[in-house]
């Protein structure tokens, strides 16, 4: 099955394992909560599900890379211990708590969450002297004499053996005690995954072209040779970041990331071609609707590569202006619900800025990998410290206070109506550059598919509406009316969450 399947059994299997019955008791017992055991290519995401998983359903995680770890580690260091046995004091002995089991406790109190996810990573590569004690902890979810907690579940990865030399096959008795899941690569649903993400606009539109060049792993004469998922990703980021710094990014730092010299040096070609795409039609004036006449002849007469290119710096630069809303609308709505508990009483804003700074250090240090979340977090952190510190420069007298937050809020909910505006203008302008000139073409059909199947865009026409799309999507035959497009929208956005 793809990964995005997997993550839905195994956020499936979590909840069935931590349901309990009017007694409290769990009715799945511990003993028959199968760990469940992901099998597939590597860089394809196995990892990365578990913390989506776990801040999706609110519970603890602790992960592990098992090839990092000795036998001592897992199982604890032996010690002489003192016991009553047969009515005599006798010497035993006895093994210290693993530190993989440590770590859990440590975890619940860290954050008084008492249920979670213990994930190991390469279960199936660890060292000879480990693994009778792996296959004892997958069968009986014990290191040594040490108990996992009750109402934490075990998931373990593997590669198969073709991805890894040192894999060690686990024996029918294993097997028979876990719950097994394969997985393969699909990038279908990773480009969903990579919308969320907000992966490079260059590494999208060219993956939609070349989508042989998504996940490939070849044995060559030089070794084994590869393109992952995660090698997508993490070049993504560096990407952005160069940018930024005015760093280029050539075909040297391309190999780096993709080890696979064809797709590599295919890939750095793309970007050059990218490059140009952006400086021939400046997008921006595209999106702001000051474009020259010249930019819709040259792209109606530009090769279906070129005008995909073009596309995707579009839908790049809208899902960017989609985000930002997004970003903005989830900040008002937190800063909303802030005033309200000042309001009631709940809070006040001597102190609030405090413990929202304090919960966002907890989320960062538990490696929440939300940008997004940490980032309003963060915006919410700073608008609070502003609202507090003009409350104290403008000495405002106690029972006035509330009536200049109300003010100061309203500053930010403009803020987010100006992102939403601009970034409908935006789209109006693009389907009219668009109109002028590929019309009615595949590539326009193709253009506003995208824009349903991004999440940002998505959930921007699905919250503020975008005349322009439901126009177009109602003239190219996608659907007879607007509400049926937001059924569409919301129906594909349930499927991802």
């Amino acid at each position: 099955m793809n990964i995005k399947r997997a993550k839905n059994e195994i956020k499936n299997a979590l909840k069935a394992y931590l349901t309990t019955d009017e007694f409290g008791a769990y009715r799945i017992p511990p003993i028959r909560q199968r760990p469940i055991l992901l099998m597939g290519p590597p860089g394809i995401g196995k990892t990365q599900i578990m913390q989506q998983i776990a801040e999706e359903t609110g519970v603890g995680l602790v992960s592990y890379t098992l090839t990092h770890h000795t036998r001592q580690s897992a199982l604890g260091l032996p010690f002489i211990d003192k016991v009553m046995l047969g009515g005599e004091e006798r010497t035993v002995t006895a093994y210290t708590m693993s530190e993989i089991i440590a770590s859990v406790y440590r975890e619940m109190e860290r954050t008084g969450v008492k249920e979670g996810i213990l994930f190991l990573d390469e279960i199936n590569c660890i060292s000879e002297t480990l693994t009778p004690m792996m296959l004892q902890f997958l069968q009986c979810k014990t290191f040594g004499n040490q108990q996992l907690p009750a109402g934490w579940v075990v998931v373990a990865a593997g590669n198969p053996p073709e991805y890894n030399k040192s894999v060690r096959e686990f024996d029918v008795v294993t097997l028979d005690r876990v719950k097994k899941i394969d997985i393969e690569e699909d990038f279908g649903v990773w480009k969903e995954y990579a919308y969320r993400r907000g992966i490079h606009g260059a590494i999208l539109s060219y993956l939609e072209i070349r989508r042989e060049h998504f996940y490939r792993v070849e044995t060559t004469a030089d070794g084994l040779q590869f393109v992952t998922a995660r090698g997508w990703e993490d070049l993504s980021e560096l990407m952005q970041v160069y940018e930024s710094l005015g760093i280029p990014v050539d075909r040297q730092v391309v190999e780096q990331y993709l080890q696979l010299p064809q797709v590599a040096s295919d890939f750095a070609n793309y970007l050059q071609l990218y490059d140009k795409y952006k400086q021939v039609y400046r997008v921006d004036e595209l999106l702001s609707g000051t474009w020259e006449p010249v930019r819709a002849s040259e792209l109606r007469d530009a090769p279906f590569d070129e005008k995909l290119g073009v596309l995707g710096l579009l839908l790049s630069r809208l899902a960017d202006g989609a985000r930002d809303a997004y970003r903005l609308d989830a900040l008002t709505d937190a800063l909303h619900a802030d005033l309200l508990a000042i309001r009631e009483g709940a809070k006040a804003i001597a102190s609030l800025p405090d413990e929202k700074r304090a919960a966002l250090a907890d989320k960062r240090n538990g490696g929440s990998s939300d940008k997004d979340a940490l980032y309003v977090a963060s915006r919410e952190v700073e608008r609070l410290d502003a609202y507090r510190q003009a409350l104290t420069l403008e000495k405002v007298p106690e029972e006035q206070q509330f009536d200049r937050l109300k003010a100061l809020f309203s500053a930010d909910v403009d803020a987010r109506a100006a992102a939403a505006d601009k970034t409908d203008a935006a789209l109006a302008n693009a389907f009219a550059f668009l109109d002028a000139a590929i019309p009615d073409s595949q590539e326009l059909v193709l253009f506003a598919t995208e824009l349903t199947a991004n999440w940002f865009t998505s959930w921007f026409i699905q919250n503020f509406g975008c005349d322009a799309y439901f126009a177009h999507n109602k003239r190219l035959l996608f659907d007879d009316t607007q509400k049926q497009l937001l059924q569409d929208i919301e129906s594909a956005r349930n499927e991802e969450s």
